[in-house]
């Protein structure tokens, strides 16, 4: 089976995001150790780990796509994961950097849209797969 652009598409995002991660979580434990209090670094950390996880899914949603074809329920959680995983992530890392706790305050939304976006994507391997 040719891969089609969602499956490269999803591939490209998650190891980009893989990367980014890495680096994230080393500049956490190594560059922001010594000026964050350790609660924030643990925020921080709660970030990263989620980015991390999340990308691993965008791998696994990519080869669910890759397998099923153009899943249009597919498509959708692997959106809805990749912004949830960007809200939520990027909002905690901006609320350490920046010490802003009103930024915080759109976590939930980035933590509610990847749940939306891992119930779909297992709807989609029930009903397509």
């Amino acid at each position: 089976m040719k891969t089609n652009k969602n499956v490269k598409l999803f591939l490209t995002i998650a190891s980009f995001m893989m990367a980014l991660a890495i680096a994230l979580g080393a500049f956490g434990a190594h560059g922001l150790k010594s000026i964050v209090e350790p609660a924030m670094l643990t925020v921080y950390h709660t970030g990263v780990e989620y980015q991390f996880y999340n990308t691993l899914g965008l791998f696994a949603i990519a080869f669910i796509i890759y397998l099923k074809g153009d899943s249009k329920r597919s498509v959708i959680s692997g959106w809805l994961i990749f912004i949830g995983m960007i809200i939520f992530s990027f909002s905690l890392y901006l609320l350490v950097l920046l010490n802003i706790p009103v930024i915080g305050a759109i976590t939930p939304i980035g933590g509610t849209l990847m749940i939306i976006g891992w119930v779909l994507a297992a709807f989609s391997v029930i009903k397509e797969l």
